[in-house]
């Protein structure tokens, strides 16, 4: 792709805000800044930021849905940065010289936290190089087996791509298949400091019940396959499926690519507010001069709009953090203060401890989205910003606020983010009813798998595995099995 060169105006602000960035404390990848047309800015951002992917149609729908909401005027895009070392961005042609540096100060903030949050340490850095690679083998493969064949596979391999286990890069998952002179574990006993008290806290009835089912769960998890339930289902299929050479291929690079972009999944309330938190503080403490700053704040408070169907991810992140920073500059945290009753108290509390700069910089070290809602959402920042749920009222016929009620708020927040608000789904079986079919198992989690969602993916499932494949799940309070063997779906009823 061809990019207009910076003007010499832009490369100086440039490397000024660079220096700027690093004074406050930011550490991030050497960054490359290019200009690009407002076509070449959809096309990057249609190809999820990267200039080179395989061929598929997705691209070019996402292409023109993003081309028809510029012409529009419904939305525009200001920047684009990938996670990669050295780190690319690309600013819009024919932005402001404001606009190009509020994006310039953005952009320092997310390849610091790109470069520094734990949840991308395992990212492959020199990515863009790999997508390259990816785009050649697809064609190459598609060149062999032809495209309308390859694209229909990708189509299938993209309809799983959620099917991964995010949290794998960080943890050993698969414990050793159980050897076959292996003995089954020992029912474990309750600790007693006293030796005749064992007959009572460790009746012997009991440990050979315990024995039993021990041996009993030994048994069918050395008979099953996989032993335990595998979170992981693209690389199960890899690794199991009756998939040929070219289609293992593809469906291995739709799985590395699935794995790259998952952090950013994972982070996005934090991502966009850690950038917006130091593109407001660098432009208004250091950058902006005072024929700008009511041009900055406008240009600022239009990214920051919250709506009312949808979480802006920049305006939440960005308010957490600046509450964060306050709260642990006062001393507001701690033992003494979640005890304190006294509201008068507790609205005045300030220990004066400076530590609000240390502390968002650990946060952005280590926590998700998940964590970081989960500890760091109160009941004071939930009424300031005005959080609420809503749903669907079917007596008036319109969508309403449910409620303002802190608990629920978090709890909905938190379902959102938990694995993306999409269902947790296993691999329990590969030969189930010893029939060679496949049989999943969805993690209930007091919400009923979308039964349309359901239908479409179990039968994309059943096209990579070539037999019937099933999931063990629970619908309206009853468990069932959905099956599904390539033609038709059904659902069936199971002992509870």
């Amino acid at each position: 792709m061809s990019a207009l060169t910076l003007p010499q105006d832009l490369r100086e602000w440039a490397v000024k805000i660079e220096k700027i960035a690093a004074g406050f404390g930011l550490d991030f990848f050497p960054t490359v800044f290019e200009m690009v047309t407002y076509e070449q800015m959809n096309m990057l951002a249609a190809y999820e930021g990267f200039p080179i992917r395989y061929r598929h149609w997705k691209w070019g729908m996402e292409y023109e849905r993003l081309s028809k909401s510029y012409a529009y005027g419904l939305s525009k895009i200001y920047e684009l940065v990938i996670n990669t070392d050295p780190c690319y961005a690309y600013l819009l042609e024919g932005n402001a010289t404001l606009e190009q540096k509020l994006v310039m100060a953005h952009v320092f903030g997310h390849v610091d936290f790109f470069k520094n949050n734990a949840w991308f340490s395992r990212t492959n850095r020199k990515m863009l190089d790999q997508m390259a690679n990816h785009a050649a083998k697809i064609a190459r493969i598609a060149e062999r087996h032809g495209q309308e064949r390859v694209e229909d596979f990708i189509d299938t391999c993209l309809s799983i791509d959620n099917l991964i286990d995010i949290h794998s890069p960080y943890i050993v998952r698969r414990r050793p298949t159980p050897d076959e002179d292996e003995l089954p574990p020992e029912a474990r006993k309750l600790h007693t400091t006293r030796d005749y008290m064992d007959r009572y806290i460790n009746p012997e009835a009991e440990l050979a019940r315990e024995r039993e089912r021990l041996k009993k769960q030994f048994e069918e998890a050395k008979k099953r396959h996989p032993a335990e339930p595998e979170r992981d289902v693209m690389l199960f299929l890899i690794e199991h499926a009756p998939l040929e050479r070219w289609q293992r291929q593809i469906l291995e690079i739709m799985r590395d690519e699935a794995y790259y972009f998952a952090p950013q999944r994972m982070t996005k309330i934090m991502n966009e507010g850690w950038a917006s938190y130091w593109h407001s503080k660098i432009m208004t403490t250091v950058v902006c001069d005072d024929s700008e700053i009511i041009d900055f704040a406008s240009v600022h408070s239009g990214t920051m709009q919250m709506s009312q169907t949808q979480l802006n991810p920049y305006k939440i992140g960005l308010e957490l953090f600046r509450d964060i920073e306050d709260r642990w500059n006062k001393g507001r945290f701690g033992l003494e203060y979640e005890r304190c009753e006294d509201m008068d108290t507790r609205a005045n509390w300030d220990r004066q401890l400076g530590l609000g700069q240390k502390k968002i910089f650990e946060v952005r070290k280590v926590y998700n989205d998940l964590m970081f809602i989960d500890e760091f959402l109160t009941p004071e920042f939930a009424e300031s910003q005005k959080l609420f749920t809503f749903g669907y009222n079917r007596k008036s016929d319109k969508w309403e606020i449910k409620t303002r009620e802190f608990l629920e708020v978090k709890s909905m927040l938190l379902k959102q983010l938990t694995n993306f608000g999409q269902p947790a789904i296993y691999v329990e079986d590969s030969n189930y009813k010893n029939r060679g079919e496949l049989l999943l198992w969805h993690k209930f989690d007091g919400q009923d798998l979308k039964l349309d969602y359901g239908r479409d993916t179990l039968a994309q499932l059943a096209k990579l595995w070539s037999r019937p494949v099933h999931i063990r799940t629970i619908s309206d309070g009853k468990s069932v099995v959905w099956s599904h063997d390539g033609n038709r779906f059904e659902e069936s009823r199971t002992a509870a």
